[in-house]
């Protein structure tokens, strides 16, 4: 039984659906087995490439990235036949801006992406990413590629500014949070952390989101309970759909963000409770996304990637996740808020590698458009490295420095192995801000929880790297806030 090669521990009703799935994979490659694969100028097959964006999971959540209850044998496939990174970081601690840095490989501050008003976009924002930015879907419909979205896009819920009109043929999810258009507003000062807490945060109908095909809204509010299970679904049934023909597939979760939702068959499965059955779930997809392009022949001609958004919500105690040996989460510069897994799989093109080098979702960008042979845009500035030969030649990453942006304000910068902190604040809930007037200095490979500050120790590391940053800042050109305006249609 499928299922068997994806989780060790199945029950009846899973047993069902992966014979089902067998007899689609079957009967998609039977069709698909006399299509002429499309190839490059120099004659081999163009690479399909499929990112796997988690929301909210943390370093410390996954069975390779240590943690001892959950159970994610199919990620721990990817990083034990693939490359596993340990300094793999998002554009910024929160969805919007994260979301922006991914797809535009460029840091959200540029784009207008990131504000210090609104962290995020919500139901009733007026914007959403500018149609002058050049998506990593629109690089890739230049060579050709059939692109879809699917999960939460969270960069703009009107008609404007949805995957669609941003270079995705095809898309299926939610357009922001899974928390957000709660239908009964929480009163009294106990009463987010109580509602969190308890029983009514589980009721799918509680939040009136809406899922959406293409523009055009197909349930509301979306049933919760097995949008992980659909968003899995969709993703197989585009890759059987576009086998023939170079793809890029973006699987975005809105999982395990809280409200947790997990469905009926992982329900109650894990050790870890609710979050760790969300979690399990979301790695039994991607087995099945795994399973997919074994079956059809496509897994040594396709670049897969697993990461996260931003950090765990900790704040949230046992419904969010973990930074493992990180300091912090969500929301924050503290390297639990921004630095994530980040998993490379392609059995004929990755050797198994664990990469301490650094790198950043920005670099998917860069790298993708390098691999499909796409000119990078030398009219902006793009932040991402390609990291190809790291990928397929095991060269060590070009990558030095990292950017650490809270909303429009530089927090923090890495390079090399030390990390200075220009300015410090916790997640949410009024922690104060806290400007350093001398930065706070971190060696993150001696200290990766960033517990000894060592800057009286090396103040030539600290002047080094606010040179670097004087650079950065005298050429950094801002883009107009797009998450300010709110209000009505």
């Amino acid at each position: 039984m499928i299922y068997s090669c994806v989780i060790w521990r199945i029950n009846s009703q899973r047993i069902f659906q992966g014979l089902a799935f067998l007899l689609a994979s079957v009967l998609a490659l039977l069709t698909g087995a006399c299509q002429e694969t499309p190839r490059d100028a120099s004659g081999d097959r163009s690479p399909n490439f499929i990112i796997i964006f988690a929301d909210d999971l943390g370093y410390g959540d996954l069975g390779t990235y240590g943690h001892p209850t959950i159970r994610t044998p199919n990620l721990d496939r990817m990083a034990r036949e693939g490359q596993k990174w340990t300094n793999f970081y998002v554009g910024a601690s929160v969805c919007t801006p994260s979301r922006a840095a991914l797809l535009t490989g460029r840091l959200p501050v540029r784009s207008g992406m990131a504000s210090n008003v609104h962290r995020v976009l919500f139901p009733d924002s007026q914007n959403g990413l500018p149609a002058a930015e050049i998506t990593l879907a629109e690089q890739l419909k230049k060579a050709g590629y059939a692109t879809a979205c699917v999960g939460k896009w969270h960069l703009g819920h009107r008609e404007a500014y949805l995957p669609t009109n941003h270079g995705f043929d095809y898309y299926y999810g939610i357009p922001y949070s899974n928390d957000m258009n709660q239908r009964n507003p929480l009163t009294g000062p106990n009463a987010y952390a109580d509602f969190w807490s308890g029983p009514e945060s589980r009721k799918s109908g509680n939040f009136n989101v809406p899922l959406l095909r293409g523009t055009e809204v197909i349930e509301q509010p979306a049933r919760q309970e097995t949008i992980t299970k659909r968003y899995t679904e969709e993703g197989v049934q585009f890759i059987q759909q576009h086998q023939g023909e170079p793809f890029f597939l973006y699987l975005a979760h809105s999982l395990p963000h809280i409200p947790l939702f997990a469905s009926e068959a992982f329900l109650g499965t894990s050790e870890r409770g609710l979050y760790g059955d969300v979690v399990e779930e979301i790695d039994h997809g991607v087995g099945l996304i795994m399973h997919t392009l074994d079956s059809l022949g496509l897994a040594d001609h396709t670049i897969l990637v697993f990461t996260s958004d931003n950090g765990p919500w900790t704040v949230y105690g046992k419904n969010g996740g973990s930074a493992g040996l990180l300091r912090d989460g969500k929301g924050t510069t503290w390297e639990g808020g921004m630095r994530e897994p980040g998993l490379f799989w392609s059995p004929g093109q990755i050797e198994p590698a664990v990469i301490t080098g650094k790198g950043t979702t920005m670099d998917l960008y860069t790298t993708f458009s390098t691999m499909a042979g796409v000119p990078i845009p030398d009219d902006r500035v793009v932040d991402g490295v390609d990291l190809t030969p790291v990928l397929l030649e095991g060269a060590d990453s070009p990558r030095e420095t990292v950017f650490y942006y809270r909303g429009a304000d530089l927090f923090a910068v890495r390079k090399g192995a030390f990390k200075a902190h220009l300015i410090t604040q916790g997640a949410y809930g009024g922690q104060p801000r806290e400007e350093h007037e001398t930065p706070l200095l971190y060696n993150l490979s001696e200290d990766p929880g960033e517990e000894h500050n060592i800057a009286a120790d090396h103040p030539e590391i600290i002047e080094d790297i606010m040179v670097l940053i004087e650079e950065h800042q005298a050429t950094l050109v801002r883009g107009p806030d797009q998450l300010r305006a709110r209000g009505p249609e």
